[in-house]
This record gives structure tokens, C-alpha cells and sequence, in this order.
């Protein structure tokens, strides 16, 4: 393992769950600052990090689908939880003095800035983590898919998945004791055995980028820093 970062622009993907903590519902405060601190210490370290985070600890758009409302309206209201949780985020880091720009997909100027490339790139530039909200600004697409769009948008060496555990496994490592874990795969393997990382329009998508996903858990104080110098427990999904 090496003190120097493997890679020097990165987009990490959180679940809106991470978030929760051990709470039901809603935002752990100090859940989110741990977090903000593994990303003060990656920025430390010179990497660029974007971020995308999920909405799921606040509201689910397939929820409301699934129970017979419009899906739309529903994917709709699961992008503004993703805001919620940017802004949170946001304010954890800067509490670091990491100077932090949110972008959301859907113009709220009021509370954040509305995304574009240039603006990303812009910001990345003067050395700002940048928080991506609002998904795609689209429904039918989820979060992943919005953090392989991203990533490849602000040419992003990798996708980082903050996960509930230590990379990619057959099988829920947790109610299935026999499940066998992988150190390395390749894009169409994750798609070929159907393992529920991310979806498949995100791998997909970051095949065609040539983008690397790393899995691991985002519970692990650290460990952040520690797989961007190559150590840590991890899943990585490269074609090369």
C-alpha cells in the first residue's frame, strides 16, 4: 500500500441509508460527519471528490409505485430527499472547512446551484467537493445511475460505492452465511450473474466510460483514504 493516492479524481456514491445511522428514518448527524470526515481526509490527500448521495432514509419514489400512486410523482419526491441529504452533507464538511458546492439537477437556486458540466468542472478546479442532488433530474433513473452519469461527466477515475458491507458478495452476506465474496470482477460479470451492486443501467454505463466501481463499506472509518492507497477490503470492478 502506498501513501499516495491511486487515484486522483473520484466520484463516491453514499446511500441515503448510510445516513440513517441506527435510526429508522432521516439523518444521523453523526453518521454524516463521519462520513464528511473520510472525505476531508481524501481531499487532504489532493484527490478531487464529487459525490452523489441517495434519498432512501427519506423518501422512496418506487414506494408510492408499488402501492398504486404515480411513479413519477414518486421518483419526483425521492429527488428532493436527495437534496435534503446534499445539504446535509454539505454542512457536515464545511463544519471541516471543506469548501463544498452543491449542484442539484433540479434548479433550486434559493438552496443550491443548478448542475451543468462546466460548473463542475469549475468547482473541482478551485479545489471544492462537489455534492450532486436531485438524481438525473429525471425519474425512472436511480441514484447509481445518476453516479455513473456524473462520474463519467467530470471524468472521474473511479466510482467509489459506500456500501453496508466490504465489497461484492454472491449472495447478502447477512442472512446468507455461504456467500461467497469477490475481490475482482469485471463489468460484465457484475451484469452476468445479476449481482445487486448497482443497477444495470450504472454498470453499464460505466463499462462503456471505462470507469473502475470500488465497493466497500462505508461504515469503516477511514477507509475511504485507506483503498485510495491501494490498502482496505474491497471489491474492484475493472475491465482492465
Amino acid at each position: 500500500m502506498s501513501s499516495e493516492p491511486v487515484y486522483k479524481r473520484v466520484l463516491l456514491k453514499a446511500s441515503g441509508e448510510a445516513l440513517m445511522g441506527s435510526q429508522g428514518f432521516g439523518i444521523d448527524v453523526a453518521v454524516a460527519d463521519r462520513i464528511a470526515s473520510d472525505i476531508a481526509e481524501a481531499r487532504q490527500m489532493g484527490v478531487e471528490v464529487g459525490v452523489v448521495v441517495g434519498g432512501g432514509n427519506i423518501f422512496r419514489g418506487v414506494a408510492v409505485a408499488s402501492k398504486g400512486g404515480d411513479r413519477v410523482t414518486g421518483d419526483h419526491m425521492g429527488m428532493l430527499g436527495t437534496v435534503i441529504n446534499a445539504l446535509a452533507l454539505a454542512t457536515s464538511l464545511r463544519k471541516l472547512n471543506i469548501d463544498t458546492v452543491v449542484l442539484s439537477a433540479i434548479s433550486m437556486p434559493e438552496l443550491c446551484e443548478s448542475f451543468s458540466q462546466r460548473a463542475t468542472l469549475y468547482h473541482l478546479s478551485m479545489g471544492r467537493v462537489v455534492i450532486f442532488a436531485g438524481g438525473t433530474g429525471n425519474p425512472f433513473f436511480t441514484t447509481d445511475s445518476a453516479a455513473a452519469l456524473r462520474a463519467a461527466e467530470m471524468g472521474a477515475q473511479a466510482i467509489f460505492k459506500g456500501t453496508q458491507v466490504d465489497g461484492i458478495y454472491s449472495a447478502d452476506p447477512k442472512k446468507d452465511p455461504f456467500a461467497t465474496r469477490f475481490d475482482r470482477l469485471t463489468h460484465q460479470e457484475v451484469l452476468d450473474k445479476g449481482l445487486a451492486v448497482m443497477d444495470v443501467a450504472a454498470v453499464a454505463l460505466a463499462r462503456e466510460n471505462s470507469i473502475p466501481i470500488i465497493v466497500f463499506s462505508i461504515h469503516e472509518k477511514g477507509g475511504f483514504a485507506e483503498i485510495l492507497t491501494g490498502g482496505g477490503l474491497k471489491t474492484i470492478v475493472s475491465d482492465n
